[in-house]
């Protein structure tokens, strides 16, 4: 059976509500309202015996290695946890191949409680995502105190919703049939860590 969504959102969070996964929500709820379908994968929801052992070849794991290999698209967050991404979410994304995620494009999020941690976004997480082949983003990162994770709009600092926001719609737009454009392999470069379009000829597909 092949499992169809535009956008998959993936929370690396542990905690049961935290920052991080409702900013996931939030965004996943705009993708909606944009027209997207959208399906949420956490962490939870993967047997704690399956991500000890890396069973890859468990039924989830092959269910929701449907859902990324046909998906146009992946947001993924992490909280910083000792200076890095969540160590289950490390473990969780060991369980797939190491181009899962080639060619998409990535919107990395993080939060954190330091602005400190901002670093861990460019030097950290992005480097493991694009050892996965993704296509990364900017992507943000978002202190704790800017978001209220009781709130379905949980980014109360406007700046950084704005931004937030900002990203989202450069993502939409590396989405090719979503956006009506046709993107081609060397239109995407990395300039400072972010992918932009240039003209070129060759297809991504």
């Amino acid at each position: 059976m092949i499992y169809l969504y535009d956008c998959i959102i993936i929370s690396g969070s542990p905690a049961e509500i935290s920052e991080t996964e409702q900013v996931l929500k939030y965004l996943g709820l705009l993708l909606i309202e944009d027209g997207f379908s959208v399906k949420h994968i956490s962490v939870k929801d993967i047997p704690p015996e399956t991500l000890f052992t890396c069973n890859n070849q468990c039924p989830k794991i092959k269910q929701i290695t449907s859902y990324i290999e046909n998906a146009q698209g992946i947001i993924i967050g992490s909280p910083v946890l000792q200076g890095s991404f969540s160590g289950v979410l490390k473990a969780f994304l060991d369980l797939f191949s190491p181009n899962i995620f080639e060619r998409k494009p990535i919107f990395p999020i993080m939060t954190g409680k330091s602005p400190d941690y901002h670093f861990t976004l460019e030097y950290s997480f992005k480097p493991l995502l694009s050892n996965l082949k993704g296509v990364n983003i900017k992507g943000v990162y978002i202190l704790d105190e800017q978001i209220d994770k009781f709130r379905e709009n949980p980014i109360i600092n406007e700046g950084k919703l704005q931004a937030t926001k900002d990203q989202l719609s450069h993502f939409i737009d590396l989405i090719p049939s979503r956006s009506g454009k046709i993107f081609y392999f060397d239109d995407l470069r990395l300039l400072n860590n972010e992918w932009s379009i240039k003209k070129s000829r060759k297809p991504i597909n």
